[in-house]
């Protein structure tokens, strides 16, 4: 089977329904955006050391995709007050080893944590696009809360991969603002 169409040559894709639409509408902006962040999660993986964060990484990734299957039409919310709660219970196990935080943190590190950060924008990101979407669609709020804890847990991660490397975090000083 070829993987190319050519059916979007013209600068449409198709729905889950079968009806065609323009590659910019809202819908394709958010499985765009979910993807490059899919993606960018499998980037921090292959620079991450096998482990808890990695697996769970992993376990985020498809995630993910049940997230963007709900939006796209495919299944009803996949996302459960549990997984909202998991991502809450890494955030806490992390964040219990880090010293206390009392300036901003300007992106970058290590690789990892560097990727992690832009794990984290993208998160947000995919979350505005969310937000657009439900204000036109009536979906589930938990996959929302997913996706703001998510990137929640991505700085903490961020902080902790540059924390037990030893990398010092760079700051954002009063002078900078």
């Amino acid at each position: 089977m070829k993987i190319y169409t050519r059916t979007g040559d013209d600068g449409t894709t198709s729905l889950p329904d079968g009806r065609r639409t323009d590659k910019t509408d809202w819908r394709i902006e958010l499985y765009g955006t979910m993807d490059e962040l899919n993606s960018y999660l499998g980037l921090l993986t292959s620079v991450m050391k096998d482990g808890r964060d990695k697996d769970f990484i992993s376990e985020i990734q498809c995630l993910l995709f049940r997230i963007g299957n709900e939006f796209a039409g495919f299944s009803q919310s996949t996302v459960s007050a549990s997984d909202v709660a998991g991502l809450e219970n890494e955030i806490d196990r992390l964040q219990s080893s880090l010293p206390p935080l009392h300036s901003f943190v300007i992106p970058g590190g290590t690789p990892a944590a560097a990727t992690c950060h832009v794990c984290r924008a993208l998160c947000r990101r995919a979350e505005r696009r969310m937000l657009s979407m439900t204000e036109r669609n009536t979906n589930d709020n938990t996959s929302l809360a997913f996706m703001n804890r998510l990137s929640d847990y991505l700085f903490v991660l961020a902080r902790n991969l540059n924390f037990i490397s030893n990398t010092a975090e760079k700051t954002l000083t009063i002078s900078c603002i």
